[in-house]
Protein backbone atom coordinates (compact mmCIF):
# COMPACT_ATOMS: atom_id res chain seq x y z
CA UNK A 1 0.00 0.00 0.00
CA UNK A 2 1.19 3.25 -1.13
CA UNK A 3 2.50 5.99 1.82
CA UNK A 4 0.98 9.67 1.45
CA UNK A 5 2.08 12.56 3.98
CA UNK A 6 -0.58 15.38 4.42
CA UNK A 7 0.82 18.54 2.68
CA UNK A 8 1.53 21.50 5.28
CA UNK A 9 -1.43 24.07 4.75
CA UNK A 10 -1.87 26.92 6.58
CA UNK A 11 -5.14 27.44 8.26
CA UNK A 12 -6.76 30.45 10.69
CA UNK A 13 -7.90 28.69 14.33
CA UNK A 14 -9.85 29.62 17.45
CA UNK A 15 -10.85 28.07 20.34
CA UNK A 16 -14.03 27.85 21.25
CA UNK A 17 -15.63 28.03 24.67
CA UNK A 18 -18.73 30.23 24.91
CA UNK A 19 -20.86 32.03 22.42
CA UNK A 20 -18.92 34.72 21.22
CA UNK A 21 -15.11 33.25 21.24
CA UNK A 22 -14.89 33.22 18.03
CA UNK A 23 -13.45 36.65 16.45
CA UNK A 24 -16.45 37.25 13.88
CA UNK A 25 -19.22 36.68 16.23
CA UNK A 26 -20.55 39.56 17.85
CA UNK A 27 -20.92 39.59 22.09
CA UNK A 28 -22.32 36.74 24.66
CA UNK A 29 -25.87 38.65 24.91
CA UNK A 30 -26.58 37.79 21.05
CA UNK A 31 -26.25 34.68 18.92
CA UNK A 32 -23.16 34.14 16.71
CA UNK A 33 -22.43 34.57 12.86
CA UNK A 34 -19.86 31.54 13.05
CA UNK A 35 -20.71 29.50 16.02
CA UNK A 36 -24.45 29.98 16.95
CA UNK A 37 -26.52 28.26 19.46
CA UNK A 38 -26.70 25.03 19.85
CA UNK A 39 -29.15 23.51 16.95
CA UNK A 40 -30.35 19.79 16.94
CA UNK A 41 -34.28 19.81 17.40
CA UNK A 42 -33.94 15.90 17.33
CA UNK A 43 -31.73 15.76 20.14
CA UNK A 44 -32.56 17.38 23.72
CA UNK A 45 -30.29 19.95 24.73
CA UNK A 46 -30.86 18.77 28.11
CA UNK A 47 -28.93 14.99 27.59
CA UNK A 48 -25.54 14.58 28.20
CA UNK A 49 -22.43 14.61 25.52
CA UNK A 50 -20.68 11.79 24.59
CA UNK A 51 -17.74 13.55 23.81
CA UNK A 52 -17.19 16.05 26.47
CA UNK A 53 -19.74 15.10 28.67
CA UNK A 54 -21.17 18.88 29.18
CA UNK A 55 -25.07 19.48 28.48
CA UNK A 56 -25.95 19.88 25.21
CA UNK A 57 -27.21 23.30 25.60
CA UNK A 58 -23.49 24.75 26.52
CA UNK A 59 -22.56 23.74 22.92
CA UNK A 60 -22.52 25.15 19.90
CA UNK A 61 -24.01 25.01 16.48
CA UNK A 62 -21.60 25.63 13.14
CA UNK A 63 -22.58 25.23 9.39
CA UNK A 64 -20.46 23.21 7.19
CA UNK A 65 -20.27 22.49 3.84
CA UNK A 66 -21.13 19.17 4.89
CA UNK A 67 -24.59 20.30 6.64
CA UNK A 68 -24.61 21.33 10.45
CA UNK A 69 -22.15 19.70 13.50
CA UNK A 70 -22.31 20.31 17.13
CA UNK A 71 -19.20 22.35 18.45
CA UNK A 72 -18.39 20.90 22.11
CA UNK A 73 -16.72 23.93 24.07
CA UNK A 74 -12.81 23.80 23.65
CA UNK A 75 -13.27 22.73 20.13
CA UNK A 76 -11.36 24.81 18.02
CA UNK A 77 -12.95 26.64 14.88
CA UNK A 78 -10.98 25.71 11.60
CA UNK A 79 -11.02 28.42 8.88
CA UNK A 80 -9.79 26.12 5.76
CA UNK A 81 -8.13 27.88 2.68
CA UNK A 82 -11.71 28.07 0.73
CA UNK A 83 -13.22 29.77 3.26
CA UNK A 84 -15.24 26.65 4.95
CA UNK A 85 -15.17 25.91 8.81
CA UNK A 86 -15.31 23.03 10.49
CA UNK A 87 -14.89 22.02 14.36
CA UNK A 88 -12.12 20.17 15.79
CA UNK A 89 -11.51 18.24 18.67
CA UNK A 90 -8.49 19.72 20.88
CA UNK A 91 -6.64 16.21 20.91
CA UNK A 92 -6.84 15.78 17.05
CA UNK A 93 -6.04 19.43 16.44
CA UNK A 94 -2.67 19.72 18.82
CA UNK A 95 -2.14 16.42 17.17
CA UNK A 96 -2.23 17.84 13.63
CA UNK A 97 -1.32 21.53 13.67
CA UNK A 98 1.31 23.58 15.12
CA UNK A 99 1.82 27.35 15.83
CA UNK A 100 3.34 29.28 12.38
CA UNK A 101 5.38 32.16 12.73
CA UNK A 102 4.65 35.31 11.62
Amino acid sequence: MAKFRKKPVVIDATQWHTNGDHPEDGPQEREGRVVRYYRCPDIDGELICLHCARLLNEHGWIDTFEGGHIVCPGDWIITGEKGERYPCKPDIFAATYEPVEE
